[in-house]
């Protein structure tokens, strides 16, 4: 979240408005209130930059303060409702995985690429099973997620070639795939079944599988998933249970997606 560094901008970049949304970022689940040094630490700005970000956003009715600490509002809603209300997919997405979930008894998600992470912009959630809580707006890391595999594996050969060297692949658990190379053959694996299972990669004792939704062109332009604890049975009976309704769900979210395109 800290503010990028000056070298090879473009003429045209508003370098004001960068610092800005830093100082939004800097907030989030594990930081929900902030005092003004924390901000300036969590952006690498100035203490005197960031009461001015900060000050300007409690005006603008984004940011509330009690005169210490700092929280973002509800108001801070709006700006990603913009993008949210253009985007059709969540919406028509949503009955689809409320079926598939009523089936299956697992939570379902449909999330997109953005750069190296996946978004989550759909969710219909079943119980608890990750120690983090996840809600439409939540990332991860797209090389430890069944979602992230079956983006990245749509990817063009250069966008792909450029992710693998320069991405951070960092071992979120003992299971976590971190070699580029095997990295790259699992990617092509999935691209060839048209389906990813991520077994505890991205946390111990969580299963995943995600299957893509492709747009009217056929470019996958979304993944949709379902997540199970461990304990629900072998690595592959989740497959032969979970996989045959996921891929289902996805070509009825297509067809649907076709209608409206």
């Amino acid at each position: 979240m800290r503010v990028g560094g000056e070298a090879a901008r473009p003429p045209d970049f508003v370098q004001s408005l960068e610092r800005g949304l830093a100082v939004i970022r800097a907030f989030d689940a594990e930081h929900p209130r902030l005092t003004l040094s924390e901000v300036a630490r969590r952006t690498g700005l100035t203490r005197a930059a960031a009461r001015r970000f900060l000050l300007t956003l409690v005006e603008l009715g984004y940011v509330h303060t009690d005169g210490r600490l700092f929280s973002l509002r509800a108001r801070i809603l709006a700006l990603g409702y913009a993008y949210l209300s253009g985007l059709s997919l969540p919406e028509i997405a949503q009955r689809h995985m409320e079926a598939l979930v009523a089936q299956v008894q697992e939570s379902c998600s449909v999330s997109v690429l953005d750069g190296d992470e996946v978004v989550y912009v759909a969710r219909v959630p079943t119980k608890r099973i990750m120690t983090v809580g996840i809600n439409v707006g939540t990332r991860f890391p797209a090389y430890a997620t069944s979602m992230g595999r079956v983006l990245l594996a749509a990817q063009p050969a250069d966008w792909l070639d450029d992710y693998l060297a320069t991405a951070p692949l960092r071992p979120l658990t003992r299971r976590t795939v971190t070699d580029p190379a095997r990295l790259r053959a699992v990617l092509t694996r999935i691209a060839a079944q048209g389906y990813a299972i991520v077994d505890q990669e991205l946390e111990e004792g969580l299963r995943s599988l995600a299957a893509p939704i492709h747009g009217e062109d056929g470019a996958v332009v979304a993944a949709v998933n379902l997540s199970a604890h461990a304990s629900r049975g072998s690595f592959e009976l989740i497959r032969r249970e979970l996989l045959p309704p996921l891929l289902a769900t996805a070509r009825r979210i297509e067809e649907d997606l076709r209608g409206v395109a």
